[in-house]
């Protein structure tokens, strides 16, 4: 393998991870519990397989493999899911430097990917709260005292 030279990340590409992470949290929100953190396993389950033969040989499917036993334990923990994402930014981070792009199209996609899923480890690190229930909280907060 070929070590490529990675194109440069620029806020554009941030903006974009970022509002691919507030969809991803909006929509998952739409699931009660426990659906959503049975869906968000499976997901991360099969977020691990999206480089297969991109660019790493075997260790493609090691990688999964980990992740998949990560995934397994994330349906009973939100922090596990949290794991596996961060895994799964780790990788990301591999192949923009060194395998191929999740988008061949797109150079700076397993950047994006990347920043995308640290965010998403973090939401699941806080226990993946529903957004609608924060918003509805937020809305019947009063007013501070002055």
């Amino acid at each position: 393998m070929i070590l490529s030279l990675a194109p440069a990340f620029a806020w554009q590409d941030a903006l974009t991870a970022t509002l691919v992470f507030l969809i991803f949290c909006l929509l998952a929100s739409l699931l009660a519990e426990p659906r959503r953190q049975q869906a968000m396993a499976i997901l991360v389950a099969g977020a691990s397989g999206v480089y297969f033969n991109g660019g790493l040989g075997a260790w493609e499917y090691v990688f999964a493999g980990v992740v998949l036993l990560v995934a397994y334990g994330g349906l009973r923990s939100y922090a596990l899911l949290g794991v596996g994402w961060l895994l799964h930014t780790g990788w990301d981070v591999l192949h923009h430097f060194y395998g191929t792009p999740i988008i061949a199209l797109v150079p700076l996609s397993s950047a994006q990917c990347a920043l995308c899923d640290a965010l998403i480890a973090g939401w699941f690190f806080g226990g993946a709260p529903s957004v609608y229930m924060i918003a509805a909280r937020l809305v019947k907060r009063p007013a501070p005292q002055r």
